[in-house]
């Protein structure tokens, strides 16, 4: 089975090590060590107590992917095609301890992050002071790509295997009969929040440890989220860093394509 046919049956693929990824890997890291320096130095930029950087856009990579000179390949190319330019990475930069508590956190709020991981799909972002769902960003595909070494232990992603067909099948019939133009404007809150209790009552729960080298490829609906850092996990470095690429598609269409 190829890695094409594995992220459309479980919703996520491991690619293996590969030098063209490591090389990347490399470069990526240290734009992403001077990233997360200037971040700490700066109030609120680390949340849940500290132990987690978001790092949204934050990392210095060219258009074409590259950084420093080294291009953005490997892999995980079978799997996918992406001839659009690509944004800025997401450096998630986790720490020992995660998930700390924020003071203005609710006891629901960090109690679903300790037991359920923040499980979650990816797009469909919480507007307002109801934080109703809303899908903004239909992304092609979600590409992870670990800058520095780290025990399995260390936070490492989680995602709910089959989950993607679960959460495909509803976001289907709620926004079934109406233009893809017009799929933004939708609340479907009510439509997430039952297939993301169905996800985590019947999808199996997978860790994926990574180191680099490797890469991951996560299906755009699947479920997924981060594991509580497991006491005594090592780590290089001080935080455990993987960057993320999530590419918009042009046409929301493709996102129920």
């Amino acid at each position: 089975m190829n890695a094409a046919e594995r992220l459309a049956r479980d919703g996520f693929v491991v690619c293996a090590p590969d030098p063209r990824v490591a090389d990347w890997a490399a470069e990526a890291r240290r734009a992403a060590e001077e990233v997360l320096a200037e971040a700490r130095g700066h109030k609120g930029a680390l949340r849940h107590g500290e132990t987690w950087f978001a790092g949204v856009d934050a990392l210095p990579n060219a258009p074409d992917g590259s950084i420093g000179g080294v291009p953005l390949t490997g892999p995980w190319e079978a799997a996918v095609n992406w001839p659009g330019r690509w944004h800025r990475a997401q450096v998630s930069a986790v720490f020992p301890g995660y998930p700390g508590r924020d003071p203005q956190e609710s006891d629901a709020a960090h109690r679903f992050r300790l037991r359920r991981d923040a499980a979650h799909l990816d797009g469909l972002l919480p507007e307002g002071p109801d934080r109703r769902r809303h899908l903004r960003e239909p992304h092609a595909f979600i590409l992870g790509l670990p800058l520095n070494p780290a025990a399995p232990g260390a936070s490492p992603l989680v995602v709910r295997e089959g989950s993607h067909r679960i959460m495909a099948a509803a976001m289907a019939a709620r926004l079934s009969g109406m233009a893809p133009d017009k799929w933004g404007a939708q609340d479907v809150t009510e439509a997430y929040g039952a297939a993301r209790r169905t996800v985590l009552e019947t999808c199996p729960r997978r860790e994926v440890p990574l180191l680099p080298g490797q890469s991951v490829l996560v299906h755009r609906h699947a479920i997924h989220g981060v594991a509580p850092w497991a006491r005594g996990a090592w780590v290089e470095g001080g935080a455990r860093m993987v960057a993320y690429f999530r590419p918009v598609l042009g046409d929301p269409a493709d996102w129920l394509a």
